[in-house]
């Protein structure tokens, strides 16, 4: 069984304890994800129709204009210090999805620099490889390279100038009353809200006013509340950015959330990974909704809500709702077990992984031209 650990801490850059995502939401101010919104997206990712994004800031607005054939722009980017992991999806899935159904362009700037900044064992060199490698993942999940724009803070030569005009309209006691107290350890991390303001504002400082949707992780929001203070304002003369928030993907042992900050690759299962190294992760490590031992089990049944297997077939792995229905009442029930539950999931992410892997090679080569 998971240590549970009761205090959380939902920040920028640490995303720790048990998490109340209703608390969540009173907390950050955002709106609670209405459901008319997710029939009107019902079929888009599990992760919107199934509530794993949870909450909003004018998703209403975006959609009633993408809806009416307005132009309308996706956002949403990648700080490369890492492999890529499973719960490093979560955002170009939906970004994929809406782009499918809406036909619309979409942004992916690749932070470098936070990471540089923020990560004291990250080397300046290292983060520029963590960003060619993880562009070419986020190609293989099969965006229209037509309505794609990546961009890497390290060569964006608009960046500087754009993020200096942003920073003149900040005040240091806006970003202290929005952020809290930082853990600063250089100058180049009090600057970075401005470059990261700068991204969100990407699309209308390329094509002009226009709705902009930014799916993220609801940690990130003090971002978005800071660029939607600063977007009107005179010298810039934009639109609000809508945003999309998620909850976060646990790792595989039941922790808050998938990260590699916590030291474990046991807790992670990478998008390199083989079949066995998942067989092997998902089999030994991912914490169980069922009983300790079948007899109870059968009699009892199982919590899918929090086994980590289901809710990695909830979120992504398992695309048809009716399966994913009759897989829950059977755990409930106790007539599946969690070796079965296991090995369903092990299945499914497998398939998954090998269908992404045989993609990456060309991805790669893609990749290089992008940035030749």
């Amino acid at each position: 069984m998971k240590k549970e650990v009761s205090k959380s801490n939902v920040t920028p850059w640490e995303v720790s304890g048990k998490i109340n995502y209703e608390r969540l939401v009173k907390d950050f101010g955002v709106s609670s994800m209405p459901t008319n919104l997710i029939a009107k997206t019902k079929n888009l990712h599990p992760l919107l129709r199934r509530g794993f994004y949870f909450s909003h800031r004018d998703f209403d607005s975006w959609v009633k204009d993408a809806e009416s054939k307005k132009k309308v722009s996706i956002l949403t980017g990648r700080g490369p210090s890492e492999k890529m992991h499973v719960g490093h999806l979560v955002p170009f899935l939906i970004a994929k999805s809406l782009q499918d159904k809406y036909k619309c362009n979409v942004y992916i700037p690749f932070s470098e620099d936070e990471k540089y900044f923020v990560k004291k064992d990250l080397g300046f060199e290292e983060a520029k490889k963590f960003t060619e490698e993880n562009i070419s993942h986020i190609i293989a999940l099969g965006f229209d390279m037509k309505k794609t724009f990546f961009s890497r803070d390290f060569n964006d030569p608009e960046l500087y100038s754009n993020s200096a005009k942003i920073a003149k309209l900040i005040t240091y006691s806006e970003v202290k009353a929005i952020f809290g107290l930082k853990p600063e350890n250089n100058i180049g991390w009090s600057f970075y809200p401005a470059v990261q303001a700068y991204h969100i504002l990407l699309p209308q400082l390329k094509k002009g006013p226009h709705k902009t949707l930014v799916p993220v992780g609801i940690d990130q929001d003090p971002f978005i509340r800071l660029t939607r203070d600063i977007a009107t304002h005179s010298s810039l003369k934009l639109n609000k950015p809508s945003a999309i928030y998620s909850k976060f993907l646990s790792g595989l042992r039941g922790g808050s959330k998938m990260s590699s900050s916590s030291g474990l690759e046991t807790d992670l299962i990478f998008l390199t990974d083989t079949q066995n190294e998942v067989k092997r992760k998902i089999n030994k490590y991912a914490f169980s909704g069922g009983k300790d031992t079948l007899e109870a089990h059968r009699k009892h049944g199982g919590n899918p809500e929090i086994d980590v297997s289901f809710q990695y077939l909830k979120a992504i792995f398992e695309t048809d709702d009716k399966k994913l229905s009759k897989i829950e009442k059977n755990y409930r029930s106790g007539k599946l077990t969690t070796g079965e539950l296991k090995a369903y999931t092990i299945e499914k992410i497998n398939f998954f992984l090998k269908e992404h892997q045989k993609k990456l090679t060309k991805a790669r080569k893609d990749a290089k031209k992008i940035f030749s």
